[in-house]
């Protein structure tokens, strides 16, 4: 009788905490504390179609980072296959739903174009590259890295103090 059975990749399912959520309600407070300055820069650039253009586009932005961590995080609790399926037809859909609202808007008075193009790609990668210094690639830490002041790991020399003395 065969007691190792390895379940398929179509059975798994993550039921742990959501670090995508974590790390992406720490982006959108970076873009929040980002907006005043961008849209500030793109008012004295552009004027006021610069400025509303600019919050529009950090508006979709946001919005954008928002759904993939939704779509993520729900459905990795379902199957991982599936959380593999919604990310990748997830970001045709985003990709085709930020297209459509620039779309929507690009003729109207308010729009200017080059603002709202520049700020849809710097904000994504600025935000993504401001991310990534806080963003813990272990398997002890998944998600945000604590912080060295509130974290209670235990130093090489405490260790190696508390053996020589046992």
């Amino acid at each position: 009788m065969n007691n190792n059975v390895n379940p398929s990749v179509l059975a798994m399912r993550d039921t742990g905490p959501s670090p995508e959520a974590e790390i992406t309600r720490d982006i959108v407070k970076r873009g929040l504390i980002a907006a005043p300055v961008l849209i500030g820069a793109s008012w004295l650039i552009w004027g006021d179609a610069g400025a509303w253009s600019s919050a529009y586009g950090l508006g979709l932005v946001l919005c954008n980072f928002m759904i993939a961590a939704g779509l993520v995080a729900t459905t990795a609790r379902i199957s991982y296959a599936l959380m593999m399926a919604a990310t990748l037809f997830g970001y045709i859909l985003r990709l085709g739903i930020v297209a459509l609202a620039v779309m929507l808007v690009r003729n109207e008075p308010w729009v200017d174009l080059v603002a709202l193009g520049l700020t849809l790609i710097v904000t994504h990668l600025g935000l993504l590259f401001w991310e990534m210094r806080y963003v813990s690639a272990t398997l002890a830490f998944p998600g945000l890295r604590p912080d060295a002041s509130s974290s209670t790991t235990v130093s090489t020399d405490n260790l190696s103090k508390e053996s020589a003395s046992a």
